[in-house]
């Protein structure tokens, strides 16, 4: 209940009040002086607990049961239905001869006050492979190079590194586990994406993974033909997100702004360099320490081992 900051009287203290008049034999005048209201509240809710009981003390809405002025519902259908075409408060208004106030009002209630609620974003399908192994997440980010700390951490604008250049972090990570590794290249062509996506194999097949697709994004350097004969000659089924849909290779995407926000621009670096030496920690902290939320709050590396102990238990 959201009781008035300044009510003189709840619930229970109308109970008091009938209480008092009725249990105590209180004249009204004295039990309203007593509870600090007028005599005129006395006499309501006393007439209001005979009538109604305990129910009677409880607050009620001060809306009135019906407004004469009220415009009929008739007008209502039809500005719905014209917000629906489209058309604007200001359009509405001039072919109803309503208010634009009352019709946001209106609108508002309906839920269709803003024009995306006319055509709601379709649910999302979040999907998850079986087994470790079974699709393995890749993507890029384009970090800039650096001599000296930057304005992240100084706050000065006036000092730079001016032509320091990039560097491209390939990532990847397992659909299922959520086992990530990353490998900091030069440039984004198809070799470096080779490069990044051998070493990531290697890394996975330390823990006992092997894969069977991998999947991508549009990208220049994964639908070159490097690349493709390399996904053809480690058996791998290449697939690529559907244009303009990065939320189909989600899990990467997130895994993106957890390290720039966990690792890349979470303390100060003297350098590139300097950061990119710290990358290996990191990702051993996020592999094997850190809560992961759609694992139950276990480590990504939980569910490789949880594999690997049943196939001992097989073999």
């Amino acid at each position: 209940m959201n009781v008035h900051k300044n009510a003189r009287l709840t619930p229970r203290g109308r109970a008091l009040l009938v209480s008092r008049i009725l249990d105590d034999g209180l004249r009204p005048e004295e039990a309203a002086q007593a509870c600090g209201v007028s005599v005129r509240t006395a006499y309501k809710w006393l007439r209001r607990f005979r009538e109604e009981g305990e129910a009677g003390l409880n607050d009620r809405s001060s809306r009135p049961k019906s407004c004469p002025h009220a415009l009929p519902a008739a007008v209502h259908v039809q500005v719905i239905a014209q917000r629906r075409s489209r058309q604007t408060y200001r359009q509405m208004s001039q072919q109803c001869g309503i208010g634009q106030s009352t019709i946001a009002r209106w609108l508002q209630r309906a839920g269709l006050n803003r024009l995306a609620a006319l055509e709601p974003a379709n649910p999302i399908v979040r999907y998850e492979h079986p087994e470790p192994g079974d699709m393995l997440h890749l993507d890029i980010k384009k970090l800039g190079r650096f001599q000296r700390p930057g304005h992240r951490v100084t706050a000065d604008r006036t000092q730079n590194s001016r032509r320091a250049g990039w560097e491209f972090v390939h990532v990847a990570l397992d659909d299922h586990s959520r086992v990530a590794f990353a490998d900091i290249q030069p440039d984004e062509s198809g070799r470096s994406a080779c490069q990044a996506l051998l070493s990531a194999l290697r890394h996975y097949r330390q823990l006992g993974v092997t894969f069977q697709r991998v999947l991508t994004d549009n990208g220049a350097c994964y639908k070159s033909r490097r690349f493709a004969r390399l996904c053809q000659r480690l058996g791998l089924r290449h697939l690529r997100t559907k244009p303009y849909t990065p939320q189909t290779n989600g899990k990467a995407e997130r895994f993106i702004q957890t390290a720039l926000r966990e690792w890349a621009y979470a303390r100060r670096y003297e350098s590139s360099d300097h950061r990119a030496q710290h990358l290996p920690l990191w990702l051993h902290h996020y592999n094997w320490h850190r809560p992961h939320a759609s694992l139950q709050y276990l480590p990504p590396i939980s569910r490789v081992n949880a594999l690997n102990n049943v196939a001992g238990l097989h073999t």
